[in-house]
């Protein structure tokens, strides 16, 4: 995945806003509020008819959809903290409550309400998710500053080899 400097930028959730979305039962979007795309940076078009993972951040880990996935399909609800990234790559923390909807006794698809997350929380998160995907073995995210003519050279050589500065990076760390 190519990383841009948009992944640092943190879009808040205002504090009067809630967010709704609807998926069917394989998690593709029917249904998003205005809310919902604004806060995500997409069009409601965009959103409908796309997996929701569209919008599933990096720091997440795969753990936590596989407990949400286990615990709506079982009929329960859901409740937790997900970090989301937007359209431009920037993210947002949603505080998610995951439901299924029933017709006629008939579970026909999943609605989700997702509310702000405070500051403190989203750090303890963070960090919570940092280690869960330590633990699990998942990639881990590393921010590191270079000298301007260290980055010009990795640039320089990953332009060069069709590439971004980051994938070559990886590449040289094996």
């Amino acid at each position: 995945m190519d990383i841009t400097f948009d992944m640092f930028i943190e879009t808040e959730v205002p504090e009067d806003e809630v967010i709704i979305s609807r998926t069917d039962l394989k998690g593709v979007i029917t249904y998003v509020n205005e809310t919902f795309a604004n806060i995500s940076g997409y069009a409601p078009e965009e959103l409908i008819g796309k997996p929701h993972n569209i919008l599933r951040h990096p720091d997440m880990p795969r753990s936590a959809f596989k407990d949400m996935w286990e615990t709506i399909q079982a009929g329960k609800t859901w409740e937790g903290y997900v970090k989301n990234m937007r359209k431009d790559r920037g993210y947002y923390w949603v505080y998610a409550v995951i439901s299924g909807v029933y017709k006629e006794g008939k579970l026909v698809e999943y609605k989700s309400i997702r509310s702000p997350v405070p500051e403190e929380k989203r750090i303890e998160m963070q960090r919570l998710y940092d280690r869960m995907r330590l633990e699990e073995g998942e990639n881990v995210r590393a921010v590191m500053y270079l000298g301007t003519e260290t980055y010009e050279k990795l640039k320089k050589r990953a332009d060069e080899e069709e590439t971004s500065v980051e994938r070559l990076i990886a590449s040289l760390c094996g």
